[in-house]
């Protein structure tokens, strides 16, 4: 399995195609198989890459709990860019993935050609909202370091933005499970507690938000409760940010709208390529 040395561990990634890099961004629940549609899709027309992070086998999953952070992960993507001579890519994220797209565009502009934030935003909410995201990703981790990964990856795959999948596509959401059911505990639980926890709320970054000029397309599914303020919140304060809502979707959209989520990216990153991406 081809794997990069990156930050002191070693990072899997698989690459497909030729031409204008796209580099796929993962999401908490997922892995470097996450994008296959994708992969297969875009690598006819760009040079494909998709990874997994620092805690998901393939790649090495380091033991020290002080390992894993939001700004770590995004130096390992660099990393891994840097180390495939690829100077400037579109990024694709989902969730952990889509955030990361965002804050990866407000770090290092300098290496995105445009941006796609999917199913981003869970945790920038207010007040109670706050408190209870805060809350489910310490619970999830504990009990991730404590039963192990089989049980609450199960239960997590039921949650109700996963459930649209399931309805649509058994097969496909069985799959996502099984791959889920096998992560690594200890990675997973050291993700939870170091990225998502510990990034910053969109509106903690509002002003630096406004000024960023990388050209972005936020989408989300319309049953997609977590995600929903926080992908309207990008839209609104991103100079350069377009919304896509799908309708009777939830946080699974590239697995579960393939042919439609590639059809939305490609228009997008071709617009952008094409300097039209723009608000009127």
């Amino acid at each position: 399995m081809p794997k990069i040395a990156v930050n002191g561990v070693n990072i899997h990634y698989e690459e497909a195609g030729s031409g204008t890099p796209l580099v796929f961004l993962h999401e908490f629940a997922g892995d470097h198989r996450s994008w296959e549609p994708q992969m297969r899709f875009f690598s006819r027309r760009y040079r494909c890459v998709t990874l997994s992070y620092r805690g998901y086998p393939p790649s090495d999953v380091p033991e020290d709990p002080n390992a894993y952070a939001q700004d770590i992960l995004l130096d390992d993507v660099i990393g891994v860019m840097d180390a495939l001579a690829i100077g400037k890519a579109h990024v694709c994220g989902l969730s952990v993935g889509g955030n990361s797209a965002v804050l990866l565009g407000l770090r290092n502009p300098e290496r995105c050609r445009s941006l796609v934030a999917a199913g981003a935003g869970h945790g920038s909410v207010k007040g109670a909202d706050r408190a209870d995201f805060e809350r489910d990703f310490t619970v999830r981790a504990g009990r991730m370091l404590k039963e192990g990964m089989a049980a609450v990856a199960a239960e997590q795959a039921e949650k109700p933005s996963r459930l649209p999948m399931k309805a649509k596509d058994p097969r496909g959401w069985a799959e996502f499970r099984e791959q889920f059911m096998a992560h690594d505990a200890k990675g997973s639980a050291y993700t939870a507690l170091g990225v998502p926890l510990k990034r910053p709320s969109y509106y903690d970054i509002e002003d630096a938000l406004r000024r960023m000029q990388v050209p972005t397309l936020v989408i989300v599914g319309d049953q997609d409760d977590n995600c929903i303020e926080g992908s309207l919140f990008l839209k609104k304060t991103l100079p350069r940010a377009g919304l896509a809502m799908l309708p009777m979707s939830g946080h699974l959209l590239q697995l579960e709208e393939p042919d439609l989520f590639n059809r939305l990216v490609l228009d997008f990153i071709t617009l952008a390529d094409a300097g039209r991406w723009a608000k009127p």
